[in-house]
């Protein structure tokens, strides 16, 4: 951070990009393939943020752009670990954007469906251990992923085009889904998590402490 200083001044954006996918059941998964993942995907991103925020504060503005996915939004089977470790960095993302708001610093979280990259191949990490009992969850997920690595409808040219729309923006969003399929997947967690609310609504609200 010292030698972008030196060089350009200021860091006008901030792009936490690298992560890589991680496929397997819960149970099928262990710490030596897991904790590498939350390292880079979540560990990593905290601490490129934390140094560049110095330099960011010092000369107010600013964008903050967090890859996250749609699995950052929703969870899917076979990808909950990586679910896990997404959906922490659009917490922390969200508790960020209240954080720096007073510096005029912005923080857009990225969340891509599909997208026609290297994501489902080299980037992504298959369990080792494969249980026959996970066949129909988890392991549908794992081969559908190895069958459509190069088939993704998303086209990254585009996805950037938005991003940058996105981040020259004056108001830019905190959340900037990309993808008809990643829209899809966030709609209908939205009208599952309504129903939920609209069922449990007034015994959630009986829950007050009674006063009398």
């Amino acid at each position: 951070m010292a030698q972008v200083e030196t060089s350009f001044g200021r860091i006008d954006v901030l792009v936490n990009n690298a992560g890589f996918g991680l496929v397997g059941a819960v149970e099928e998964l262990g710490p030596d393939e897991y904790r590498p993942m939350f390292d880079t995907n979540l560990f990593g991103l905290i601490e490129v943020t934390r140094a560049a925020l110095p330099l960011m504060r010092r000369h107010g503005g600013g964008r903050i752009v967090n890859l996250s996915s749609v699995g950052g939004f929703t969870g899917r089977q076979g990808f909950g670990l990586y679910n896990a470790g997404k959906f922490a960095v659009e917490g922390l993302s969200e508790a960020l954007a209240e954080e720096l708001a007073p510096f005029g610093i912005k923080v857009i979280i990225v969340e891509p469906g599909a997208f026609r990259t290297s994501f489902l191949g080299r980037s992504m990490v298959t369990g080792a251990s494969r249980l026959a009992a996970y066949d129909a969850t988890s392991g549908a997920t794992r081969d559908f992923s190895l069958a459509n690595d190069g088939a993704q409808p998303g086209d990254p040219r585009k996805g950037m085009a938005v991003l940058m729309q996105a981040i020259l923006a004056k108001q830019p969003p905190l959340r900037l889904p990309l993808g008809r399929d990643a829209l899809a997947r966030i709609d209908g967690k939205l009208t599952a998590v309504a129903a939920d609310l609209a069922t449990w609504r007034a015994l959630a609200e009986e829950t007050a402490h009674d006063e009398g």
